[in-house]
């Protein structure tokens, strides 16, 4: 049997089988959560695990919080589909990487304590600073939970064989009550061990996959190229839905073709690059390790495992369009989701797919765990404790109004995942990268090494990257206006024409910061900004309180 066509020939799978690995799964990470909760005391266990893990296991952790559905699912799609332009994800996602270790791995951890407000207003007015970075944690993960609450309900709706939008729909919510309940039992602990797990499973399988491929080919890269031309030529469906060409070696195949598209793709590869240092849920994992040395150690694991991943993904992408091909692809529930999943019931049949696509779900769970904690630690940390309550919350008031915030956060997630689940779930990542490098970055590089930088200044860079970023999405062809928009391209009310609007929204970030710096009062801490200088460059003091 010609083994290129042998996934068009093959179902889903058996849906009992799929869905029974699925629940082992879930019973025994559920057992690892509520066994960790069991320790989850105080407000310091709920958001950073008491800063109990070693770096290597806080790097696996890392690994487990980053590779997300979005680095499994959307991006194995995006390959099999776009080619080289697919992969430019993966370089991203992998090199932005080396920002974050360079420039604020370290001094975040020596200053901050839960959130990443916690740095932003260590030597700046508290409550203005802390309500601005909330809003932008807020939405970062927001739109985070909505890429992987999408890529829950493709990879489900794949297995099970479900085409209905109103059965996609309830798999979304389920994954949504899953997901409230890890974070509700056991905290950061429970979902840092999960994460540990998960990150071993995920990078093993895709080794495995990655293997079976180069074996199903019959050769190295060079004939999984020949064959990925070769299937992904033959497709009709790549024309209807509105992809441009055939040859998926060559740089254009989503980008480059015009003038317009050549700025989308700068403007995506900046949000990349720059959005992994913005990121609350990645930042809220350096206070897990108890000294910045860990910090750094927990980056390099984090660095070796996710790149590890990425160069994979390489072999993924274009396995599956040459194993599985666009037609069965773009045809399954989810669309370009489903790559993955589909390579691997091609490579192994029934049983090996329906383990995949558990780790895949167990990536989603633990993932949405991780951003609801950071959500919830954003709202009662800084928000509720540090400005309502003027610092005085006691820590089970905190960790209380954490809970309550996870269930609403949960909720939300689900009604905007439900609407954005025909979405490839990478791109939609690749928005939550942009809102984080607009509305959080420019303020934490700002107010790490300018010694002018002001409270003015701080709030004006924040709002303004965030509303810039909000705007932009909303008015994009990301939104309306194109075949590939969420609602679809006969509602058309974009004006920007790019799909990513970070070219526009981090830059406004930084000029914002410097006007509003320059045209404030100055705040006339020189006694905090010395002691954040020194905590940053050298960790004296690090294990004092930073609500001050």
């Amino acid at each position: 049997m010609n083994i290129t066509y042998l996934a068009q020939e093959s179902s889903s799978g058996n849906p009992i089988l799929n869905m029974a690995v699925f629940l082992v799964f879930i019973v025994g990470t559920m057992a690892v959560v509520m066994r960790a909760g069991k320790s989850t005391k105080d407000a310091s266990d709920f958001y950073t695990g008491g800063a109990s893990f070693s770096g290597k296991q806080n790097g696996l952790a890392i690994a487990g919080d980053y590779l997300s559905a979005a680095s499994f699912l959307g991006i194995v799609g995006a390959i099999a589909l776009n080619g080289y332009d697919g992969f430019l994800y993966s370089v991203g996602f992998f090199v932005a990487w080396l920002v974050a270790l360079l420039l604020v791995a370290e001094p975040l951890r020596n200053v901050g304590r839960f959130t990443m407000a916690d740095v932003l207003s260590f030597r700046l007015r508290q409550k203005p600073v802390r309500v601005a970075a909330a809003f932008g944690t807020l939405f970062v993960s927001l739109f985070y939970l909505i890429a992987q609450m999408a890529g829950a309900g493709s990879l489900v709706s794949v297995l099970l064989d479900i085409h209905e939008f109103s059965k996609q729909a309830i798999v979304v919510a389920v994954v949504g009550i899953v997901m409230i309940l890890y974070v509700l039992i056991g905290g950061m602990k429970g979902t840092t061990y999960v994460q540990m797990i998960k990150a071993v499973l995920l990078v093993g399988g895709v080794g495995i996959m990655t293997v079976l491929v180069f074996i199903a080919v019959k050769g190295g890269l060079t004939s999984l190229f020949d064959m990925a031309v070769q299937t992904h030529g033959a497709s009709q469906t790549i024309v209807e839905k509105g992809y441009e060409a055939t040859q998926i070696l060559e740089p254009g195949l989503r980008y480059g073709k015009t003038e317009i598209s050549k700025l989308d793709f700068v403007s995506l590869g900046i949000s990349l690059v720059l959005g992994t240092a913005g990121l609350p849920h990645v930042l809220m994992r350096f206070y897990t390790v108890p000294t910045a040395t860990e910090a750094r150690r927990s980056v390099t694991w984090a660095i070796i495992l996710i790149g590890a991943f990425y160069l994979m993904t390489l072999v993924l992408g274009y396995g599956a369009a040459a194993l599985v091909g666009p037609d069965k692809i773009l045809a399954a529930p989810g669309g370009a989701n489903a790559a993955a999943p589909l390579l691997a019931l091609a490579l192994a049949g029934p049983i090996f797919m329906a383990a995949i696509s558990a780790v895949a779900f167990a990536t989603v769970l633990a993932v949405v765990a991780g951003l609801a904690i950071t959500a919830s630690a954003s709202v009662a940390h800084d928000i509720y404790n540090a400005v309502l309550r003027n610092g005085q919350a006691s820590e089970e008031e905190q960790v209380r109004v954490s809970r309550i915030t996870v269930i609403v956060i949960g909720v939300l997630s689900i009604v905007l995942g439900i609407l954005a689940m025909g979405q490839n779930v990478a791109f939609l990542v690749s928005l939550a990268f942009a809102i984080a490098a607009s509305a959080n970055l420019p303020t934490i590089l700002l107010s790490l090494y300018w010694k002018k930088f002001n409270t003015a200044g701080a709030v004006a860079s924040m709002y303004t990257g965030l509303s810039a970023a909000l705007i932009l999405i909303i008015f994009s062809p990301a939104v309306s206006g194109a075949k590939t928009s969420m609602l679809g391209e006969n509602i058309d009310f974009a004006w920007f024409p790019l799909s990513s609007p970070g070219l526009v929204s981090i830059p406004l970030a930084f000029l914002a910061g410097y006007i509003g710096t320059m045209l404030g009062t100055p705040d006339n801490l020189d006694d905090l900004q010395a002691e954040m200088e020194v905590r940053s460059l050298t960790g004296v003091g690090v294990e004092a309180a930073v609500d001050h």
